[in-house]
């Protein structure tokens, strides 16, 4: 339970600073296991997921220091045009401001999106810019975050599961803190029964290293949706692992273990 009031405590701590509302306390965060999107498009099973998710969002940023630099006009043209067939105009990557107009940004956006790549890498540029903190105070002041794979690694507690080779050097594990979880992305279906017992014998041992902690595991597709303090499996395959055992999710499903308290 130590890392589920630790989430609790920096929420709050964010609220008061900001005099923020009652539903600043309870963030809208979506955690996708990745392998989302097929070029200029976002995968059939998250579309409208996607679309409850950022409803209402006139201006979503967003922040792509997962992929190498050469990569970033190309991977924001195919994310714009994704989002632009859910009707959503207005879609703008970080990469083109320097740091001061880069934070108007962030302060300006009603929805934040966050892709794969390299977690290290990430987390490294958002402490190195300051933005780990201010996007913190951005979800949890009400604005809809969502990440996919190591976009959702970062919204975990900290990155323990990330499956990445740690590639930069991070001041801390500790990342946004806005799901109550450590979020494992990118786990093999039980179909593929070599792998999905190499995962989850991986995990398993995480978490005798940490047992005080729970691991969201999804599948390629599967997305994780916290909202109004309730998190839900939205799509895909996805598993609650603690050290007592594991669960098996489907789409549809509350997660109980991972609920906040009002």
């Amino acid at each position: 339970m130590r890392t589920f009031w630790l989430f609790i405590a920096i929420l709050i701590t964010l609220s008061s600073a900001r005099g923020a509302t009652q539903s600043a306390l309870t963030p809208s965060v979506l955690v996708v296991g990745g392998a989302m999107s097929d070029g200029p498009h976002f995968i059939a099973s998250t579309r409208a997921v996607m679309q409850r998710h950022y409803a209402g969002c006139q201006k979503i940023v967003l922040v792509l220091y997962a992929d190498l630099p050469r990569d970033w006009n190309r991977r924001e043209v195919q994310l714009k045009a994704a989002f632009g067939e859910l009707g959503f105009a207005h879609v703008e990557s970080l990469h083109h401001a320097d740091l001061a107009g880069q934070r108007i940004l962030l302060e300006q956006a009603d929805g934040i999106f966050v892709s794969g790549g390299e977690t290290f890498v990430l987390l490294a540029e958002l402490y190195r810019t300051g933005q780990l903190d201010l996007i913190r105070s951005r979800v949890a002041a009400g604005v809809p975050y969502g990440g996919s794979s190591a976009g959702a690694n970062i919204a975990g507690l900290l990155i323990g599961t990330t499956n990445d080779f740690p590639v930069a050097e991070i001041p801390s594990r500790r990342a946004l803190a806005i799901f109550p979880a450590v979020i494992n992305p990118h786990h093999p279906a039980p179909s593929a029964q070599g792998d999905f017992d190499y995962r989850a014998a991986k995990i398993n041992n995480y978490l005798g290293f940490n047992p005080t902690e729970r691991v969201l595991a999804l599948g390629n597709g599967a997305m994780a949706r916290l909202h109004e303090s309730r998190v839900t499996l939205e799509a895909g395959l996805g598993w609650v692992y603690q050290l007592k055992g594991r669960r098996s999710l489907v789409p549809g499903d509350l997660i109980p273990e991972l609920q906040l308290k009002k």
